[in-house]
C-alpha cells in the first residue's frame, strides 16, 4: 500500500509549525491543568455564559422549543442548562487535547465497535466518517490512535488566523490531517490515485448557504436543509459512509460507536436520510449533547420544492 507524501501528512505539517507553538503558550499552560481543575473553569464559564452574558440564549431556546414542541417549559429549560454545561466542558476538553497523554485518552475516549472499521479496511474500503456537532466532536481527532490508517478531517477555515492555526495544531496532534473543505474532493482523488486507504471525517449538520446544493429532510419536527457533499463523494470515489455516535458515560468520558450507511450503491438521498435519522435518534436520546447554539434553521424551504 502506497504511503501518503510525508510533506503533506500531519507529521510533516506539524514540523513546519513547531516554531509557532510559542504563540499558544497560554493555552498550553491551561492544558497542563488536570481536567478536574479545568472543569472548575468550565463551571465558571457556564455561569458567565448562561446567567450573565446569555450567549445565544434566544437561539438555543427557540431551537429547543421548535424541536421539542411537546415538552413543557421546565423540561426545555432543564435541557438548555445541561447543554450550556456540556458546551463549556467541550471547550476546556478541546484545550486539554493539546497535552493530554495517550494513557488518559484510552481512559476517556472509548471505541465500542472498532471491528466495523477494521473490517472495511481489510476490504481496502475508504471511509467517509459522517459526524456531527454532538458529544465531543473535537475529540474525534484521537481516532488515529485507534485506527492505523491515514485520517483526514474536512474543515471550514476560521476567520481568525490565530485560532484557526490553534485548532489545526490540536486536531493534527495525533495524526488527523486537516483539509479545507473546498480542497477535500481533490485531495481524496489524489490519495486514491496513490492507493492510500483513508478515513475522512465530515461534519454533516452544518447549515448550507443559500447558493449551496442542499437536500431537505423532516428533522426534529422541522423542514431542514442538509448539505450535499459526503454522499456525492462516496458515490464518485466508491467510499463507504459510516455514522459515528457519541455517548457521554460521565464527565470527561465518552464512548463512540459506528454505523455503516453503505457506499456508492446507495442513492445520495438515502445516505442523507439515514444520517438525519441517526442524528435525530442521538439527539432525542441525549439532547444536551448537540450544539443548540448553532443557527441551524436559517433557511426556509421553498414551497415549489417537492
Amino acid at each position: 500500500m502506497k504511503k501518503v507524501n510525508s510533506n503533506t501528512t500531519p507529521e510533516g505539517l506539524c514540523k513546519k509549525r513547531n516554531h509557532k507553538y510559542l504563540k499558544y503558550f497560554p493555552f498550553y499552560m491551561l492544558s497542563v491543568i488536570p481536567l478536574q481543575g479545568l472543569y472548575l473553569i468550565s463551571d465558571f464559564i457556564y455561569f458567565m455564559a448562561y446567567y450573565l452574558i446569555k450567549y445565544r440564549k434566544k437561539v438555543v431556546r427557540t431551537n429547543l422549543k421548535n424541536s421539542f414542541p411537546d415538552k413543557k417549559e421546565t423540561e426545555i429549560v432543564e435541557i438548555e442548562k445541561k447543554f450550556y454545561k456540556h458546551f463549556c466542558d467541550v471547550a476546556v476538553e478541546s484545550i486539554k487535547a493539546l497535552t493530554i497523554s495517550n494513557k488518559q485518552i484510552s481512559k476517556r475516549f472509548r471505541v465500542k465497535n472498532k471491528e466495523l472499521i477494521e473490517g472495511l479496511f481489510k476490504q481496502k474500503k475508504n471511509i467517509i466518517l459522517y459526524a456531527a456537532h454532538y458529544g465531543n466532536w473535537e475529540w474525534l481527532s484521537f481516532l488515529p490512535l485507534y485506527i492505523p490508517y491515514q485520517s483526514l478531517t474536512f474543515y471550514q477555515k476560521l476567520s481568525n488566523d490565530y485560532f484557526d492555526e490553534l485548532m489545526q495544531i490540536i486536531r493534527n496532534r495525533h495524526g488527523a490531517w486537516c483539509v479545507e473543505s473546498h480542497q477535500g474532493y481533490k485531495t481524496l482523488v489524489r490519495l486514491k490515485n496513490e492507493n492510500a486507504i483513508t478515513v475522512t471525517g465530515i461534519i454533516g449538520d452544518q447549515s448550507p448557504g443559500k447558493q449551496s446544493s442542499k437536500y431537505w429532510v423532516n428533522f426534529l419536527n422541522q423542514q431542514t436543509a442538509f448539505l450535499v457533499g459526503a454522499d456525492k463523494i462516496a458515490k464518485k470515489l466508491n467510499q463507504t459512509v459510516v455514522y459515528v455516535s457519541f455517548q457521554k458515560l460521565k464527565r470527561g468520558v465518552y464512548e463512540i460507536a459506528f454505523e455503516s450507511f453503505g457506499d456508492e450503491h446507495n442513492k445520495s438521498e438515502d445516505i442523507i436520510d439515514k444520517y438525519a435519522a441517526a442524528l435525530e435518534r442521538s439527539i432525542i436520546n441525549a439532547p444536551e449533547l448537540w450544539l443548540w447554539s448553532h443557527r441551524r434553521w436559517k433557511l426556509t424551504r421553498p414551497y415549489n420544492i417537492t
